[in-house]
């Protein structure tokens, strides 16, 4: 109903750039964001329906932060609601979910760092779910409570993902879904095989950060998971985005065996972005 409704209100006229529709982009957004789901495949209509609104907005105004973040947020949770019940896509699916804990001041945060831990939790990174699922607990009492004073950054010190977050009202995770997360956390800070960590890459680095903190380089952001390409990118004919060669050959191979029509939904959205790879071993087909 609200892709629809997306498509309706703004497919007929265009995405105007005229800043006095700005706020109604960023209510649709933070509505979307309140009240759709990150992680089901039902949802993927949405939020490529978001995508596109917001592709042809920043196509006209390509220097606005603010909208091509939403542009990515909303990207980011296309693919990983297009990688929902296909196995071989679950930890691009995750990577996804990871990623968008980097904008979590453009998101709502309980609900980010909720979605990041459960799946990290579906694939077995423990590690990752205990660190995510605390600092959700964490915003939980801080809405509470009214405001975040007494939050500890010290589990993000060393990563991209920002401090600042703008506090909901209310919870936007249900209070059982609250408690079990709750209990969970509980459960494996008894464990002695979880810690409290990030898991962290050749670099030295939390694997999804894109600053290296050593050498402070940036890494450019795969265009499927959202994670740093370190070594092994496919490269585009008409873009400097580039993709991880492991997580493309997945998806593209994914969508050949499953014929989803999500999966290439969005390859067609990256082929319309980008062109085509300019190795052809790593072609959209």
């Amino acid at each position: 109903v609200l892709s629809s409704g997306i498509n309706a209100e703004y497919g007929q006229y265009g995405s105007s750039p005229n800043p006095a529709n700005f706020n109604l982009y960023r209510r649709m957004c933070s509505d979307l964001f309140l009240t759709e789901s990150f992680s089901s495949l039902t949802a993927y209509k949405t939020w490529s329906s978001l995508r596109d609104v917001l592709s042809a907005l920043v196509e006209k105004i390509p220097d606005n932060k603010e909208f091509s973040t939403l542009l990515e947020c909303a990207h980011l949770l296309a693919v990983r609601t297009s990688c929902s019940g296909h196995k071989q896509l679950f930890e691009i699916g995750v990577k996804a979910a990871v990623s968008m804990l980097r904008y979590t001041n453009y998101l709502i945060p309980d609900k980010t760092f909720y979605e990041a831990g459960i799946a990290c939790r579906s694939i077995g990174w423990n590690n990752m779910a205990f660190v995510f699922l605390n600092r959700f607990l964490d915003i939980c009492d801080a809405i509470e409570d009214g405001n975040t004073d007494m939050l500890d950054h010290s589990d993000f010190a060393d990563t991209d993902i920002p401090y600042d977050i703008m506090l909901p009202e209310d919870h936007s995770i249900q209070e059982d879904e609250r408690e079990e997360a709750k209990e969970w956390v509980l459960a494996v800070s008894m464990d002695q095989r979880v810690q409290q960590v990030l898991n962290t890459d050749e670099r030295g680095c939390y694997e999804a950060s894109l600053i290296n903190i050593h050498t402070s380089v940036t890494s450019p952001q795969c265009i499927l998971s959202g994670y740093p390409v370190l070594r092994g990118e496919v490269v585009f004919r008409n873009s400097s985005r580039v993709a991880n060669k492991d997580d493309w050959n997945v998806y593209v191979m994914a969508r050949k065996v499953t014929h989803s029509v999500e999966c290439q939904d969005v390859l067609s959205y990256l082929q319309q972005l980008t062109g085509a790879p300019s190795n052809p071993s790593y072609s959209f087909q």
